[in-house]
């Protein structure tokens, strides 16, 4: 697993569970990463609204657009259910926030050709990257 190669290679994120609440970190992290440049897809089944002016889904098969990487903001058991959307609408990658480990998911995800990133924040990587200067992204 290369993180940078994954940030550089990533055009767009759906990213499940996000919140429309600003002081959650999901929405904190998807706002990040749309400033930085990535088109953000909001997945949310409790959602019937736009979130950071993009189209909310219910789940990744309702997405009508390619995805890259998926961007998981939820509890880990559910991480299996997600990789398997994943896989069949031919992401590239799933990233597991801080704090979420499935290594059941991570493996069947593997198998399928999938990058995984387990367990890290994807806006405190890209943050920390030589790749994406922070004044990039204020």
């Amino acid at each position: 697993m290369n993180v940078t190669k994954i940030l550089k290679e990533t055009r767009t994120i759906a990213v499940v569970g996000l919140s429309n609440k600003q002081d959650r970190p999901s929405f904190q992290v998807a706002s990040y990463l749309q400033r930085a440049g990535y088109k953000i897809i909001p997945v949310n089944p409790a959602l019937n609204e736009r979130v950071l002016d993009e189209i909310s889904y219910p789940d990744l098969l309702s997405v009508e657009s390619e995805v890259d990487l998926v961007n998981i903001f939820r509890k880990p058991e559910q991480a299996f259910q997600i990789v398997d959307q994943a896989i069949t609408i031919s992401a590239k990658a799933i990233w597991m926030q801080l704090g979420i480990v499935n290594q059941t998911a991570a493996e069947k995800a593997i198998s399928h050709g999938l990058d995984v990133v387990m367990d890290r924040c994807i806006m405190i990587d890209h943050k920390q990257s030589a790749e994406f200067p922070e004044a990039e992204v204020n």
